[in-house]
């Protein structure tokens, strides 16, 4: 068994005032966006420039964190937004869904296609690549906050967080999902989409590779206490919302192809 760092969730602390290391996270996630759209936009025959790239990272964040409220809210905590729904904007208390974040950039995406005249899946295209290292960051925060810790385990990674009321050891899922959705899937993304691509096709990939990974994560991450298995005995709430996104992301692609008379950007 490994032993949990156990780091102080609170990154900076300024009399009543505390950013939490969840917070500064988001922080790193949209910086990094920031930069490597920056990135993209700067080589020759893009078709965006570094200060649509700075707007379109403005929507995305407001995409992100309300579609990832919204989403938490609707997706795992529905009874107790009807019970009382001011609590909807109580952020403080925490929770937030990828996959309600997701559909919000998803908005912001088709908002700042509109301004800027360019198609929706051309925006999208650009912004999957960006995506992963923030992924990657959130899942850290995760960690370091102690909080969505995956199911016990005798594994000798297995580790015991203090926030964990039973004690068990656990698996360090934030971890595996560290390394998949911010690693990994930024790796396939970023290495696919450096060349010249069918429109679409690379926002299938990001669709398609996410809801795999998160899939099998959840096998070894523990369900929300309040939601338990939906299904089966073992079929998870983050199963049931990532299980389209494969199929999805593999038919959006399988289009794109279809469709594709030659490279549509870069």
């Amino acid at each position: 068994m490994l032993s949990y760092p156990n780091i102080d969730p609170v990154a900076i602390a300024i009399g009543p005032l505390k950013v939490h290391w969840y917070g500064v996270m988001y922080l790193v996630a949209f910086g990094a966006a920031w930069w490597l759209g920056n990135r993209r936009a700067s080589k020759p025959g893009s078709v965006f420039t570094k200060e649509q790239v700075s707007d379109l990272i403005f929507y995305g964040a407001l995409g992100a964190v309300l579609g990832g409220r919204f989403g938490y809210v609707i997706f795992y905590n529905w009874a107790t937004f009807v019970q009382d729904p001011l609590w909807l904007f109580e952020v403080w208390t925490g929770g937030m869904s990828f996959h309600g974040g997701l559909l919000g950039v998803g908005v912001a995406i088709w908002l700042f296609a509109r301004k800027t005249g360019h198609s929706f899946f051309t925006v999208g295209d650009f912004v999957a690549p960006l995506v992963p290292i923030g992924l990657g960051a959130g899942r850290l925060g995760n960690f370091i906050g102690g909080e969505l810790w995956g199911r016990a385990t005798d594994a000798p990674w297995g580790m015991i967080f203090p926030t964990d009321r039973l004690q068990l050891v656990r698996h360090p899922s934030q971890l595996y999902q560290l390394f998949l959705e911010g690693f990994v899937l930024y790796t396939i993304v970023w290495w696919y989409s450096s060349k010249p691509r069918p429109k679409m096709s690379v926002s299938g990939l990001f669709i398609a590779c996410y809801g795999f990974q998160r899939f099998l994560v959840e096998f070894v991450r523990e369900p929300d206490s309040h939601i338990g298995f939906d299904a089966m005995g073992w079929l998870t709430r983050g199963q049931i919302l990532s299980s389209p996104m494969i199929v999805i992301g593999i038919f959006m692609m399988i289009l794109a192809y279809q469709h594709a008379k030659g490279p549509a950007h870069k």
